[in-house]
């Protein structure tokens, strides 16, 4: 075990425990998954609950996955799609910065799960326990983590994001 597994493990607790409780507040806490589809009907997703039910269940599932540091690329990728999708239809049209609502955040989870595919998880991990190696590291880990997670994340747009009408007061 050296500095470099320390820091990796460090960083996917990070990320993937705070995007597994993004997952967990969209089913238990304010409005929750009822409230979640709403604001989703409001973003123009669509069918509303159905993504509801799938974004937060994704969440879950690769924050946790990428915590464990457990198909670790495809984790990543999860990731991915995520943050395009939350880019695209609630942050886009803010700009950058996130003090203004803007995708910084979802760029920099993005980017910091590419990271890992590309890093692979380090030996602090359920894929070095389990399988003895990273599954996919390097070119490969890039690939199936923007790869996938691109395709996924511009596919589930192009299937199923009809942005509301502006109707002009």
């Amino acid at each position: 075990m050296t500095s470099f597994d320390v820091a990796l493990l460090v960083l996917r607790l990070g990320i993937g425990i705070t995007m597994a409780v993004h997952g967990y507040a969209k089913l238990f806490l304010g409005g929750r998954i009822s409230g979640t589809s709403k604001w989703f009907t409001s973003l123009g997703m669509r069918p509303a609950a159905f993504h509801a039910w799938l974004a937060a269940g994704t969440e879950i599932a690769a924050g946790l996955a990428l915590a464990a540091g457990l198909l670790t690329s495809l984790a990543s990728a999860a990731f991915v799609a995520l943050m395009l999708v939350a880019a695209w239809t609630v942050h886009r049209k803010k700009g950058f910065l996130i003090t203004s609502g803007g995708w910084e955040y979802t760029f920099v989870l993005a980017v910091a799960a590419i990271s890992i595919a590309v890093t692979g998880p380090g030996h602090l991990s359920l894929d070095w326990l389990i399988f003895g190696s990273p599954l996919l590291e390097g070119l490969p880990g890039l690939f199936v983590s923007v790869g996938v997670g691109g395709v996924a994340g511009v596919g589930l747009l192009a299937a199923c994001y009809r942005p509301p009408k502006n109707i002009p007061a």
